[in-house]
């Protein structure tokens, strides 16, 4: 289970070769910031980048909301990226492009103590191994999306409500809740469309998904909106918390509320709605 407290509705990555980037995100309300060295840093300025990164780690500003996406370790960058960052204090690390159990486990080996681990599920292999990899353990705390590597590796045709991308949406979802890992969906492109990504976010969520990956400081408040509950959810499950807790329905398994046969397995998903809630809220 992850180390990392609150929620994690908006993941935003920026490239750590950008340091008014990395400035900004300071004051963003993103709950994690994610600082790149791969796909956002182009082969000849990774060495400044991931000095960059070390220092905006060790500068500190985020909190728990910070880190880090390597290069994978097939790369000639991303051992030289972990043995940088190991005394850094990191508590998050991304890994791209994950493929199975053995990759999650050469990982966790290399990273520091106390520090997270996010695997990236970008590849046909890695959606065919899924309930391996989520169930490996080590540092393992969740398990990313990467939809446009996914879309390319199944040769998919374009669409606009991911029609082609469902069963592996469905499917990373159900193996992070089979091993108790967070579930992020991928990012969405188009930048300057946030009726587009309300309508995206709002599909993630759909599929359970706990938050969204995001590229631009515009999308994090549309993520956080969508992945947060809405006020009539929170007054739904405040009134299932309440009607279980009258003296009537001790020791039911089920009861009636407002027309409806309300089970304590909707007491459950209302209290954990609630926390979400809470939780939320204390961003």
């Amino acid at each position: 289970m992850s180390r990392m407290t609150g929620p994690v509705r908006s993941v935003l990555y920026l490239p750590a070769s950008n340091p008014r980037a990395i400035e900004k995100a300071r004051t963003l309300a993103c709950d994690v910031a994610v600082l790149d060295l791969e796909d956002a840093v182009a082969p000849e300025a990774k060495a400044d980048a991931r000095h960059a990164a070390v220092e905006a780690v060790r500068a500190g500003g985020f909190g728990l909301r910070l880190g880090v996406r390597i290069n994978g370790l097939d790369t000639p960058w991303g051992k030289d990226d972990l043995d940088a960052l190991r005394d850094s204090g990191v508590r998050l690390i991304v890994a791209p492009k994950v493929e199975s159990e053995h990759g999650v486990r050469d990982l966790s080996a290399r990273l520091p103590a106390g520090c997270d681990l996010w695997a990236m599920i970008e590849t046909p292999l890695a959606v065919l191994r899924l309930d391996a990899i989520a169930g490996t353990g080590g540092a393992l705390a969740g398990l990313m999306l990467g939809v446009n590597d996914l879309a390319k590796g199944l040769g998919t045709g374009p669409s606009a409500d991911r029609e082609p991308l469902k069963p592996w949406m469905a499917a990373t979802v159900a193996a992070a809740r089979a091993h108790g890992l967070v579930a992020l969906d991928g990012v969405f492109n188009r930048i300057d469309d946030a009726e587009g990504l309300a309508a995206e976010c709002a599909q993630g969520r759909l599929y359970g998904f706990d938050g969204k990956s995001l590229i631009h400081p515009s999308q994090v408040a549309v993520a956080n909106a969508a992945f947060s509950p809405g006020e009539d959810e929170v007054r739904a499950a405040r009134a299932i918390v309440a009607a279980f807790a009258a003296p009537q329905a001790a020791g039911l398994g089920a009861i009636r509320l407002n027309g409806a046969m309300v089970e304590r397995l909707h007491l459950e998903a209302a209290e954990a709605l609630l926390a979400r809630h809470e939780a939320a809220q204390a961003r």
